[in-house]
């Protein structure tokens, strides 16, 4: 797929989602457009992962919203494209496209609609006949939060939201704490714990002028296998499939529990891919054994005020998360042959989560120190295609400094530092791209890939007190690595890869892109970049909402309900 914008005058950023019916396959967020002549940008996407939905006729709904006012004045006009290639066998580096998509949606493309579940109002459940012959299962979702839940990695503990209502306002709780939950007949399957994305408008938006964030173009989706599952999924039956996003609540002390109830809003789809066995065949097996012990979970805060005790000046907040989660199945595989034997497949995940809160300046100025860390694996090769095993770690650690100040005049300042990273690892079965299929030519093999980023940008944005003006300026240092490894073991998160196959290292001041180092696996090409290359045009910022947003370091928060 090409995906090319044009876009000019003064916007929002915008997510968007396309689907395939019913079936959300690519979630994409926009760039915040200048003045003119404004910008253009385009992204290239594999989809062969779908390749089973391309096979049939498809009602292709493109859903990109946005709000054309006298202050806000960019569209975007977009082109979408798709190139079909077609040969003998589909060259991917994982495993086969999927024989068999299934949608977990709001199903609304009968009546030309959109089909992401809203979260919480929504009940995203659908109730689903799935097929007797399946040989491998995988559940995939998309969770993006919105609104009030867009930074919630920066939320505070539910028992401090009103911390600095007499200063700088509510701030949005439930703790900086999320998950997303799978629950297939009520038992929980397997867990997501989101990327932190930060849309191209986020915290300060020339944080983002030219180089856009980590997942900001293509937002992705997070892999549970559902194989140990089948023996109970081919009995015939109806099953449902659930999806919650879960925060936290405390208790203003050290003790929070699980809450299904967040802040409003989170666009939710999720979709199995399935692998089907020989028509007419079943596959069976036990049901599965859940191991599911709730998540450790460690909260403290601590809140400082003013000499004369008048006003809240400081919050200190921690939260601290780990769990694990093993569901294991006998399962038998469709096949033709009635003796095949019973095997145990199983479906593990490790995850560890850790957020250091600091709010001062009467809630005016904020600190966040987060990190995620997850290990999932999945044993299902005796019963699936050949080779699909599956293992994934991954780690993406946040800094985040943000600053808030007004002049005698009513000027708004903001300032923020925002350094974020995002470190994958895959081996075996994805169900989407690993990267690897680019560089399997000259009889080049690899077991796993290893990508890792590191963007480190700061940021300023003023804006006159009768909104008439606003401005910014920043820069920008981004390092982006990827590799493959090339032994039996496959390597890990923490290890260096046999073959360094992509290097870049991008800086940018001010909209302009100063430093842009390149080498494509063996053959190094390196480009620098002078002050001579910036954009024309001016720059333009979308302003703060007229109501201040909803906590004073999160002023872009709402921006896209104005």
């Amino acid at each position: 797929m090409n995906f090319t914008v044009v876009s000019e005058g003064r916007q929002y950023d915008r997510l968007a989602l396309m689907y395939l019916n019913d079936t959300e396959v690519w979630r994409t967020s926009t760039a915040e457009p200048t003045t003119a002549p404004g910008i253009s940008w385009t992204y290239l996407k594999d989809m062969t992962e779908f390749l089973s939905l391309w096979q049939q006729p498809q009602k292709v709904i493109f859903d990109l919203g946005n709000l054309i006012t006298d202050v806000y004045t960019g569209d975007y006009n977009t082109t979408l494209t798709a190139t079909f290639f077609y040969d003998d066998s589909v060259d991917v580096a994982t495993a086969p496209p999927a024989d068999l998509i299934i949608p977990v949606s709001a199903r609304q493309s009968a009546s030309d609609g959109v089909s992401q579940f809203t979260l919480p109002a929504d009940n995203a459940t659908n109730t689903i006949a799935f097929p007797r012959n399946a040989r491998r299962a995988v559940f995939s979702v998309a969770a993006n939060g919105q609104s009030n839940e867009e930074f919630w990695w920066s939320n505070v503990l539910e028992s401090d939201v009103e911390a600095f209502e007499a200063t700088a306002g509510t701030f949005p709780g439930y703790s900086p704490w999320r998950e997303v939950q799978l629950y297939i007949d009520g038992q929980l399957a397997g867990v997501d714990w989101p990327f932190p994305v930060v849309f191209t408008g986020g915290v300060v938006p020339s944080l983002h002028r030219p180089v856009v964030g980590p997942d900001a173009f293509d937002l992705k989706e997070h892999e549970i296998d559902i194989t140990p599952w089948l023996g109970l999924l081919s009995d015939g039956n109806n099953h449902t499939f659930t999806i919650y996003v879960a925060g936290l609540l405390d208790d203003g002390g050290s003790e929070a529990t699980v809450t299904q109830t967040v802040g409003s809003s989170w666009y939710v789809t999720g979709k199995i891919f399935v692998w089907l066995g020989p028509e007419g065949s079943v596959t069976t097996g036990s049901a599965p054994t859940v191991l599911a012990p709730g998540p450790e979970i460690a909260v403290s805060q601590s809140i400082t005020q003013s000499s004369n005790g008048t006003v809240n000046e400081t919050l200190t907040y921690d939260v601290a998360v780990s769990r694990s989660f093993t569901v294991t199945a006998s399962i038998s595989p469709a096949s033709n042959d009635s003796s095949s034997a019973n095997t145990t497949v199983s479906w593990t995940q490790s995850l560890s989560y850790s957020n250091k809160g600091y709010i001062w300046a009467e809630g005016y100025s904020q600190i966040n120190d987060f990190v995620t860390n997850g290990d999932d694996a999945a044993d299902t090769t005796a019963v699936a295609v050949a080779g699909a095993d599956y293992h994934y770690q991954y780690e993406w650690p946040l800094w985040c400094n943000t600053s808030i100040s007004y002049s005698t005049e009513g000027n708004l300042t903001l300032f923020a530092q925002l350094i974020q990273g995002e470190d994958i690892y895959v081996a075996g079965a994805a169900v989407y791209p690993d990267g690897l299929e680019a560089f399997a030519v000259d009889g080049k093999s690899f077991t796993a890939s290893l990508s890792n980023t590191t963007k480190n940008g700061i940021a300023y944005y003023f804006e006159y007190a009768d909104d008439t003006v606003s401005s910014g300026y920043g820069s920008t240092d981004q390092v982006f690595s990827f590799g493959g490894f090339t032994d039996a073991d496959g390597g890990s998160l923490d290890a260096t890869p046999q073959e360094q196959l992509y290097y870049r290292h991008v800086g940018a001041a001010n909209n302009t892109i100063t430093l842009d180092v390149q080498e494509l696996a063996s053959e190094g090409v390196a480009t620098s970049v002078d002050s001579s290359s910036a954009a024309s045009g001016k720059v333009g910022y979308a302003q703060v909402p007229a109501n201040g947003g909803n906590g004073a370091p999160r002023i872009f928060m709402n921006r896209q309900a104005q």
